[in-house]
């Protein structure tokens, strides 16, 4: 019995280790809510065959949600477990959807449309420059949940989600 209840508590300190350890890369697990996430995707406005990517992808609700408006999907997690949570709910959607284990700051938004991001404010500076960075010569919308960009003006905005539109290496506001 004792070796069963060591176990758990390692099992447990494992877990919680692994859900600490996003923070220096951005933000705990939360969850947006279905209906945030439905808007999110509105304010996005892409259309069927363009690239959705979320940046922090969590149990992938976003990624099925827009693999059903049609769009292509990628997400990047740092969380295993979500990893695995996320591909499970997202695989129906076959190539249609990716989930990556991986450190978003790394990720690849050549293709990206559009964005979703879930993040600290300390950070929505370097996630301009990461996005200016990508959008030389194309427009990339983004997404960002409650957390502005310092200096930006949003496009438009509904409750705590807010459009950022880069076209080129400018930000554009309505």
């Amino acid at each position: 019995m004792e070796a069963i209840l060591w176990v758990a508590f390692a099992a447990a300190v494992a877990v919680l280790l692994i859900y600490a350890a996003v923070l220096p890369f951005g933000a705990p697990y939360l969850p947006t809510l279905r209906k945030q996430s439905s808007e999110a995707l509105d304010l996005l406005a892409l259309k069927p065959g363009q690239v959705f990517v979320d940046l922090g992808c969590g149990d992938g609700r976003l990624l099925s949600l827009a693999a059903e408006r049609g769009l292509k999907a990628v997400g990047y997690e740092l969380n295993p477990f979500l990893v695995l949570y996320a591909w499970l709910r997202t695989r129906r959607y076959g190539r249609q959807v990716k989930v990556r284990l991986g450190n978003f700051w790394q990720a690849d938004l050549s293709d990206a449309d559009g964005v979703f991001v879930f993040l600290i404010g300390h950070y929505m500076a370097k996630l301009d420059k990461m996005i200016v960075r990508y959008s030389k010569g194309r427009q990339i919308k983004l997404v960002s949940h409650a957390f502005k960009i310092p200096g930006k003006k949003a496009a438009s905005q509904k409750g705590v989600l807010m459009l950022y539109v880069y076209n080129g290496t400018k930000s554009k506001a309505p």
